[in-house]
């Protein structure tokens, strides 16, 4: 590890999913590179993320962009301090890609290997651009495989608030998209679609929004936009039937009741942390409308929101290797033994030799 007074540079690599991406960061925020090959049209005619394609599209993908990365960043292997590479959540194929390029590298030139939980490094994407950690804050994680509510004391004294217990934001999203026949990924074009309808035109269920606790579901409001286009009952149909004005207002509705959900829950979890701020993270915190109504939620409650930029919304590697650097320092540094971990439960963080293998 370098003396405290020296600069931290950390390669990192993200592939929990269906974006293979590579970044170096130097002490936590100044990103020198970050690179994101994004599989989107591979999996766009099947209207989600093929496990097994996504898996061989990053074993194609994550070397040249490691090497490119380093190239743009400028530096070398003899430059990088550590790797830090996405342990989970996500999917096991994906990650088992990412790890097992981490740890040839991490042998190959002997460097430290940092493993880094992937919704946290969303939790605390937004200090990659704050002037000061905004900590202790409420994180709303909200991408297409995780809704999640995180109380952050410290970049690493992060505590799970609550989650989604079925269907992700992003999920729903991808789900109304292919029901209202608006393609694939379906955030973007129902963010594009809403702006021209009405909110307030249908009232779609709202679940648990005034319940005590911070989990969601979302899996009966994407019911709920099904039976309303196709009929109750019905799993398959057109939206022949349907303007282009009534599917505008569906998009609007279904749009206002998600994010009423998210930012009624994400305000509640502040005011019960006895937090000033609110940070945002994921691929849906790109939504325009989402970003809009937290950003006047949280003037109207006194407290000040961080938007994650744009770019860091989605799976990228900058996060990985910013929360990265906050591991190494703290000595939280694996052997390889590391193993991917798809499910959202972490288990107890330990540093130290590997378990010992029974040989008999």
């Amino acid at each position: 590890m370098s003396d405290a007074h020296d600069t931290c540079t950390i390669l990192g690599i993200e592939t929990s999913c269906d974006e293979t991406s590579a970044a170096v960061v130097v002490d936590g925020r100044d990103v020198r590179s970050n690179l994101v090959s994004s599989q989107v049209k591979l999996h766009e005619k099947y209207g989600g993320v093929v496990p097994e394609i996504a898996a061989r599209a990053h074993i194609e993908q994550v070397r040249p962009i490691v090497e490119d990365a380093l190239a743009q960043a400028g530096v070398g292997y003899d430059d990088i301090d550590a790797i830090a590479v996405t342990q989970g959540p996500g999917l096991v194929g994906s990650l088992l890609i990412g790890v097992t390029a981490a740890k040839v590298l991490t042998l190959t030139h002997d460097k430290p290997l940092v493993p880094v939980d992937h919704i946290e490094a969303h939790a605390t994407s937004a200090a990659l651009v704050s002037d000061e950690p905004p900590w202790p804050a409420v994180a709303l994680v909200v991408s297409g495989g995780h809704t999640s509510l995180y109380l952050v004391r410290d970049f690493l004294d992060i505590e799970l608030m609550g989650q989604t217990t079925d269907d992700a934001a992003g999920e729903a999203f991808d789900k109304v998209a292919s029901i209202l026949e608006l393609g694939y990924p379906g955030g973007p074009p129902i963010d594009r679609c809403a702006r021209d309808g009405n909110p307030a035109a249908f009232r779609f269920p709202r679940a648990w929004i005034k319940k005590p606790h911070f989990d969601f579901s979302f899996s009966g409001l994407k019911t709920a936009v099904l039976y309303h286009v196709y009929g109750v009952g019905r799993k398959y149909g057109s939206v022949a039937h349907l303007s282009a004005s009534q599917i505008a207002d569906i998009a609007a509705s279904f749009q206002a009741a998600l994010v009423d959900v998210l930012v009624t829950k994400t305000i509640a979890a502040a005011r019960r942390a006895s937090v000033a701020n609110v940070v945002i993270g994921g691929g849906v915190a790109a939504n325009t409308g989402l970003r809009a109504s937290l950003q006047r939620a949280c003037d109207d409650a006194g407290l000040r929101l961080h938007l994650t930029p744009m770019k860091y919304c989605t799976d990228n590697a900058a996060m990985i290797a910013a929360l990265g650097y906050h591991a190494f320092r703290a000595g939280r540094t694996a052997d390889l033994w590391l193993e991917p971990r798809g499910g959202l439960v972490r288990p107890p963080r330990t540093t130290g030799p590997a378990p010992k293998r029974n040989t008999r």
